[in-house]
Parts: C-alpha cells; structure tokens; sequence
C-alpha cells in the first residue's frame, strides 16, 4: 500500500511504526455552526480510509477532536445572547446528528479542547522550559498573560508547507500591541477577555490557543509522541498543520507524524463556499434533497486529493450510478429468491467466474495506491456490467446461480464495508406497512393509474424511501 506524504511530497510505501497498529488523528469541526458539505467531505474522505484501512488488517486506533472554545464561537455566543458552552453542546449535538444522516462512525476518541486544558497547560509549561515559548503580561497584568510559540527557534519551521520564513512573512498581518518578538510567532495561549470563556493557569485566567489544542489530544489520547498518520483539510497545512509540528516536535524532540495526508477542497457551482452569498449548503439540508449514498458516491467519484464542485448535474450523475446497483441487486434478488445457494468461497463458481477475481484485484489495487476511489469504483461498476452481462447469457452454466451470489456478494461487500454504501437497507428493515404501499404503486404503474402511482411515490418518500422506476422494474432504497 502506497500514501502520497504531504511532508516528503511523494507517495510512499505506508509502513507503520508498530507492526499492524496505526495510530490516526484527523482534525475535526470547531462547532460554533452546522456542518456544511465541506465538513461531509472531510469526515467521510477518513472514514473510507480508516475502513480500508481495518479491511487489510490494520489495528486502526482512530482520534478526532472537537474544537469547542474559539473565537468564532464566542462570537456566535455574543450574537445570540448564550454562553460559549450552549453554543457548542448545541453544535455538537447537531454534529452527532449529522454523523447518523451520513452513516459515519464516532472516533475511538473524540475529544473535547475544554475537556483537555490541563494537560495543555503542562505542554506550554514544557516548551517554555525548553526555551521555544515566551510569555506576555502575567498574572499580575490588567489583560492577563498571553504565552507565544518562538517560530525562529524551531529550524524546521515551514516544512510541510514547502515555505521559507521570508515568504511567510509576506502574508502575515502586523498585530499592533500584541507583544510578539516577531509577526509569525503563535499564541499558545491567550488571555481571556471579562465574559469569555477562561482558566486558570501560571499567565493568569485565559484560554489555550488552537493549534496547542491539537497537539496535546492527538499524542494523550494515541498514547504516543509520534503518529502514524496526521489528516485535514489542504487548507489546514498553513499555520495549522505546520504550528503542531512545530510545537510538538520542540516539546519531544521527535517527530510528530509519519505521514501527512490532506484532502481537496469543495465549491459549489464553481464558487467557495459562503453563507453571505447564499452558496452554502449544510449536511441537514443536502440529505433533504438527496440520499446519504448519493452525496458518498459524489465524493468516491473523484480523488481524495482533488478539489471537487457540488453541482446538480453531478448528483444526478450519482443517482443514476447508485440505480444501477438497485438493478443488479433487484435482479440477484429475483434470482435468488427461495434458491439454497451456498458462497462459493474457492469453490467451482468461483474459479470459472474469472470476471470477479480480476476486478476484485482492480479494485484493491485502485485502493491501495493511494486510496484511489475513482479507480476503485471503476473496478466496481466493470464487475456490476460484467455480472449484469453473464446474467444474460450464461443461464445455462452449471454454477450460475452461485457465480452471481459471488459477484453480488463481493460488490455489496466493498460498498458497504469500505464505502459505507447501503448502510441503512442493511440495518432497517421493511415493515410490513411499506412493502403493501410498494406493492400498491407496483400495481397502479402497471394499470397506468400513473396519478395514484405519483401520490404512492410521494407517501414512500414522507417515509424515507425514494422510488425509481427502471427498464428492469421498480427499484427503491432508504433516504
């Protein structure tokens, strides 16, 4: 298996540093607002990753944080006359909810900044004591104290973003009376401001800075001083990225993370995204318009690494693909249906079905160079075609039943283990109610009642189903 290394720049040959173990830390939300799309990209994007990850065998140990005291979100307090806290355990609340639309996992942690402060507290002490942070003001000051990490102590600063100090220095705005030794410099802590979320500690009440946030959870809570893998956002590499390696490599005096790996960005229609203009969609209201599936396909049909546009037409695209699929699992279904069909495992069905081995190695090949889903899911759609086509004409074989529950089984293996597709069919049964309202549309499409067929059609999707009408038939799947 192959990572591209955001820190060496080249793919590299993804070796962990105990045995089978990986220990992965991703950056997740700052809750002062629901999740967007953007967000939905990101948290899935590693969720992939992590599955395939414990698909070939890996102990994945898998950390993600939640930023829950920052400037935005006393900002958001201040605007609508809350505390800090109520903002963010209403934010979170609203981001555990999103993770259940997407049909995403929790990390093994998941923790909170404000659940962690001491022991932030103790890394600042740590790099003051090791001369990369120095402190402003105090306890005894009006404002309090502010602590800053030392940038042109740390030699290595500006190695995952490629930039030297002198061209950093060239976007970095001049904070006036802010007491840094020099413009680039981080804070590490702040002083908190009467009203704003404080604590205790040897600079007086204040809060930690976020890149510190960073650092500390990933190393407490992986139990280890240097990761197997450090993921987010491209736009996190600069300062965020390049600030925790800079600190936590300055307090172990080791390596921080092994591999770095950074996803594209997302537009709309072509423009950032930004609530001001109206070009912003959060995950609550693109799961309205479409399915879970629909929006996951939409990410697996481009590279991790790419910048993707969320347009109409490309969701459309990704509802048609998903059809296809209900097709062919529609069909296997009919087949199969009552037949005592055993998985052909190493058996005769398999070994004749050549088909099924060549594009399960395509698939794991497309997987394992660098996570490349569009090539995966290539690998998956020449399997459906190659199923649907001995479908047709090997209905003679000996082991044809059998060749098609391989080929079906492999293909709702993969989708759902590894992409997460199909999740809900899985765990949500069709009641009895719901198989009556289909059955019923079934009939009022076949006596041309196409009016009640459209009322039927309706009812289903009050109730989570989206019904298609196919050249195979009436196909549906839960929204």
């Amino acid at each position: 298996m192959q990572i591209y290394n955001s820190l060496t720049k080249k793919k590299e040959d993804f070796v962990p540093l105990e045995g089978k173990t990986v220990r992965m830390y991703t950056c997740g939300v700052t809750v002062y607002d629901q999740c967007h799309i953007g967000h939905a990209r990101s948290l899935y994007v590693f969720d992939v990753i992590r599955r395939y990850l414990k698909f070939r065998g890996y102990d994945v140990h898998f950390v993600r944080n939640i930023t829950d005291v920052d400037d935005k979100i006393i900002a958001k307090a201040l605007e609508t006359n809350r505390t800090s806290q109520q903002v963010s355990d209403e934010q979170i609340a609203s981001y555990d909810e999103d993770m259940k639309l997407l049909g995403l996992e929790p990390g093994d942690v998941e923790p909170r900044a404000t659940q962690n402060i001491p022991d932030m507290i103790a890394d600042i002490r740590g790099l003051m004591e090791k001369g990369y942070a120095y402190a402003v003001g105090g306890p005894a000051s009006p404002a309090g104290g502010d602590v800053y990490f030392n940038v042109h102590a740390f030699k290595d600063y500006g190695k995952l973003s490629g930039q030297g100090i002198d061209k950093m220095m060239e976007a970095v705005r001049i904070e006036k009376d802010s007491g840094k030794k020099d413009p680039l410099d981080f804070a590490l802590w702040k002083s908190s401001k009467p009203g704003e979320p404080a604590w205790d500690s040897p600079w007086g009440r204040g809060r930690p800075g976020w890149h510190i946030e960073c650092s500390c959870m990933s190393m407490k809570h992986l139990k280890t001083q240097t990761l197997d893998i450090h993921a987010g956002g491209r736009d996190l590499i600069f300062p965020h990225h390049e600030n925790e390696i800079a600190q936590s490599e300055a307090l172990t005096g080791k390596t921080f993370a092994k591999y770095w790996i950074h996803h594209g960005l997302l537009t709309i229609d072509g423009h950032k995204m930004s609530k001001s203009s109206g070009n912003f969609i959060t995950i609550r209201d693109a799961v309205v318009q479409y399915s879970a599936d629909e929006l996951k396909l939409f990410f697996l049909f481009s590279h991790y690494a790419s910048t993707i546009d969320f347009t109409g037409e490309k969701m459309q695209e990704a509802r048609k693909a998903l059809g296809r699929f209900d097709i062919l699992f529609w069909k296997a279904s009919e087949l199969l249906k009552d037949k005592d069909v055993e998985p052909c495992q190493d058996g005769p069905a398999c070994r004749q079905a050549g088909f099924i081995t060549a594009h399960k190695e395509e698939f794991l090949k497309a997987m394992d160079d660098d996570f490349n889903t569009p090539k995966a899911m290539a690998a998956l759609f020449n399997l459906l075609n190659d199923t649907n086509k001995f479908i047709d004409e090997n209905k003679k074989d000996l082991h044809y039943l059998g060749v098609i529950y391989h080929a079906v089984d492999i293909l709702e293996n993969f989708a759902r283990n590894i992409f997460g597709l199909f999740l809900k069919e899985k765990e949500k049964p069709l009641s009895q109610d719901l198989k009556k309202l289909l059955d019923e549309r079934l009939a009022a499409r076949a006596a041309k009642d196409f009016k009640r067929s459209d009322r039927l059609r309706d009812l289903l999707k009050d109730k989570g189903i989206a019904v298609e009408d196919t050249q195979a038939g009436q196909t549906w799947r839960w929204i």
